[in-house]
């Protein structure tokens, strides 16, 4: 399965209906076409983290998909390396050949974007379809794939265990890009995952602002 693959689609179609991942896309696209009409396009905008609209929130977000530092903008170009080059690859239409610890690296995200999905205990068959729905190019297996693991219960414990600790900024944050945050129950599970990926409120809290969510630490 290319998890790699399967992130861009989630990402570039906004499968997984979150606002925050609606409203980045939207400004990747200049304000318009709403939640994930731009696809992998906008994708690119977005990982960029230049011009026009796609400044602050998306800005950092390159950050940290690339590790964060002077090295983010690279990180956010075709072969830049890491998670935020491969995007823009895919966005560009190049070809991928990412390797195991970027497919292994792309799995992590793909799992926060799902479980965040389920985060606030109300995902039933109608919305693991239209999740299902809104995917992009992926092949049968990487579809049964997602389709099984949004059927799974919630394990927050493995999945916090299986992050990278130089992974843990970039797992919360797809995690908060990939829900509404909208309920109490999603407000809680975002916080038993800062504090299983160790991560201070503060820094929680500066993910929030950088992103345009709320903040739910004090």
């Amino acid at each position: 399965m290319d998890a790699v693959k399967l992130l861009g689609s989630l990402m570039g179609n906004n499968a997984t209906g979150g606002n925050l991942m609606g409203s980045l896309l939207g400004q990747a696209l200049g304000g318009g076409g709403g939640g994930g009409a731009g696809g992998l396009g906008a994708l690119a905008g977005l990982l960029g983290g230049g011009g026009g609209g796609a400044a602050g929130g998306l800005g950092a977000l390159a950050g940290m998909l690339g590790g964060g530092g002077g090295q983010a903008q690279q990180a956010a170009q075709p072969g830049g390396g890491g998670i935020g080059g491969l995007l823009a690859g895919l966005a560009q239409g190049q070809p991928q050949q990412p390797n195991a610890q970027e497919q292994d690296q792309a799995m992590v995200l793909v799992k926060a974007m799902c479980n965040a999905a389920k985060a606030d205990g109300q995902i039933d068959q109608a919305e693991v379809q239209n999740i299902m729905g809104r995917l992009g190019d992926v092949d049968q297996s990487e579809a049964e794939w997602l389709k099984s693991e949004l059927q799974q219960p919630l394990d927050i414990q493995g999945f916090v265990q299986s992050v990278p600790r130089d992974m843990a900024q970039q797992a919360y944050a797809f995690s908060l890009m990939g829900m509404k945050l909208d309920t109490q129950q999603e407000a809680q599970y975002l916080g038993a995952v800062a504090q299983g990926l160790g991560l201070n409120p503060q820094a929680c809290n500066q993910i929030h602002a950088k992103l345009g969510a709320p903040e739910i630490f004090k």
